[in-house]
């Protein structure tokens, strides 16, 4: 009987449980960060301005720092939404890690911090264009200050179009490689500290095409309505991770174009 089998299998548990700290923590303190915002929200309103432009303390519509402050805004929110249902395929990714080590193909105990770091890299860049979004919509009149759609036509819109997303073969495709982890590390497994921030990469890229859509839906009912993130996020970790996840999804997209069609003709 190999004697290294306790201590390693003490290692794991050890290695699982300061990484599940890590990503509750992340996560926690973004959450805290957004409740925060949320709360101040009615204190800084005024007629005629923007939350971002009340949080670069800055009358001019939309300056630089205005778009770095939104940016960071929408960053923090997709870590608190993404990061959850990301964690299964963090902690996994942990132990294929170790197993590896074991063998000499593995990195060190940084690469489960590389994974994740290439993970939330992907949906920072989705976090720049949604504030470019943002700004558009802006420019447009399409948004009111409190960031909520000001046209049934846009806000129906946005629901349909995500209710008709979920039936798209992208849609289903990403779904499938976000809902098998240990699929995509078999296919994709790369050793080090590089390859796990490649491989979160990789795997951010299948997560952005199965939600970016979904995220659209913030403009709905408003990005700092956290019931709305909230729920938002809670479908997205059960569509990954419950045995029906897939059938859930495609009731989900028929209720959202019902939806949809009922805030466009009520409009």
């Amino acid at each position: 009987m190999d004697e290294r089998i306790p201590f390693l299998d003490l290692l794991l548990r050890r290695e699982r449980a300061v990484t599940a700290a890590g990503l509750a923590v992340i996560t926690g303190l973004s959450w805290l960060w957004l409740i925060v915002m949320a709360s101040d929200m009615p204190n800084m309103a005024m007629p005629g301005m923007s939350m971002v432009t009340v949080l670069a303390a800055d009358p001019a519509s939309w300056s630089a720092l205005n778009f770095g402050l939104t940016a960071v805004m929408w960053a923090v929110m997709m870590v608190a939404m993404m990061l959850p249902s990301a964690a299964p395929m963090i902690l996994i990714y942990g132990l294929a890690r170790r197993r590896q080590q074991e063998k000499g193909r593995g990195g060190d105990y940084a690469s489960n911090g590389a994974f994740a770091a290439g993970y939330l890299f992907v949906w920072a860049g989705f976090s720049l264009a949604a504030t470019g979004l943002q700004w558009g919509l802006e420019q447009a009149a399409l948004l009111l200050p409190t960031m909520v759609s000001a046209s049934p036509w846009l806000g129906g819109g946005l629901l349909i179009g995500a209710g008709l997303y979920q039936f798209t073969p992208l849609k289903q495709a990403c779904l499938v490689r976000c809902r098998a982890p240990f699929e995509f590390l078999s296919r994709h497994w790369r050793p080090g500290a590089g390859g796990a921030f490649a491989m979160g990469l990789h795997h951010g890229a299948y997560c952005l095409g199965c939600c970016w859509v979904l995220m659209a839906l913030l403009f709905v009912l408003g990005v700092m309505n956290l019931a709305w993130v909230g729920a938002l996020a809670a479908f997205v970790l059960l569509e990954k991770l419950i045995p029906r996840g897939a059938l859930l999804g495609r009731l989900a997209g028929v209720a959202l174009i019902a939806w949809g069609i009922v805030v466009i003709v009520a409009g």
